[in-house]
């Protein structure tokens, strides 16, 4: 099990680094590499889902506050807003 967490984890490294702009790739990959070691199996689902939001989403939620696509109802949105670089 701790093998196959541990891939997980990979996964989502690189989803947060390779997202298509540079600005989300730096966003991202800081928080996730920050936060991911610390995350429980359910947080790391839970990102799993955050990260499946479009850029512009996790952007707009990011910077202006804008809730789209029910981004405020995932428990790692509200450890993101409060994240900085």
């Amino acid at each position: 099990m701790d093998s196959k967490l541990e891939i997980f984890k990979k996964k989502l490294i690189y989803r947060a680094g390779y997202r298509g702009t540079k600005e989300m790739d730096i966003l991202l990959s800081s928080f996730v590499n920050k936060y991911i070691n610390n995350f429980d199996e359910k947080q790391l689902t839970e990102l799993d889902r955050f990260l499946s939001f479009d850029d512009e989403t996790i952007l707009n939620f990011y910077h202006h506050g804008i809730k789209k696509k029910e981004i405020d109802k995932n428990a790692i949105s509200k450890i993101f807003k409060n994240f900085k670089l």
